[in-house]
This record gives C-alpha cells, structure tokens and sequence, in this order.
C-alpha cells in the first residue's frame, strides 16, 4: 500500500509561479516513474510530466520551458516547478507514482491562475 499527498495548490495571477510536492509513504521498496496528471472541467485528463527512476524527463508540450519536474529519491518526493503560469493551466493537478504493475494516485491539489 503506497499513499501519495499532494501540496502546494493554490491562486496565483498570470506570470506567477507555484512548485507542487508531492510525497509517497507506504510499502514502498522501489519507486519507478513519478509524475503529474492534470484535469480541468470539461476537460480530459492530461499527462503534465514525468520522471523515471533515473532521471529521464518528459513534459507535455503546452509546458515545456515553463514547468520543471524533479524528484528527491531519498524523501520519496516529486515536485512540480511550474513558472510563467497562464490561465489554461488551471486545473487540479494529480500526482502519480508508478510502482510496476500498479500504479498509485494522489488525490489531487487545485491549481487556480487569474488573468
């Protein structure tokens, strides 16, 4: 059993920046790929970004050279940087962590940016 928490949501303007965590505890022996998933209303769920054990990266197009993913192995953390921030980033932003063969869920975090 792995449980993700998610933190770091919130309202920022159009320009601004939040960096999300997310942390795993559990039955964890070795964590695989992490990343985030994002959903807005009406909208389908996307992948945002994700790193393998290690290292490797991969960004959504809509977001590269905005968001920068990383991960701290030793904390069992991922975290999302995500900068000049635009008003169809907003939506609730879902960690993943990937375990073969499950892969575990965070319960998500709301991102919210006005214009």
């Amino acid at each position: 059993q792995v449980q993700l928490v998610e933190s770091g949501g919130g309202l920022v303007q159009a320009g601004g920046s939040l960096r999300l965590s997310c942390v795993a505890s559990g039955s964890i022996f070795e964590i695989g790929t992490m990343g985030w998933y994002r959903q807005a209303p009406g909208k389908q769920r996307e992948l945002v970004a994700s790193i393998t054990g290690d290292g490797q990266l991969n960004y959504a197009n809509s977001v590269k050279g905005r968001f920068t993913i990383s991960r701290d192995n030793s904390k069992n953390t991922v975290y999302l940087q995500m900068n000049s921030l635009k008003p169809e980033d907003t939506a609730v932003y879902y960690c993943i962590c990937r375990n073969v063969p499950t892969t575990y869920w965070g319960r998500g975090t709301q991102v919210t940016v006005s214009s």
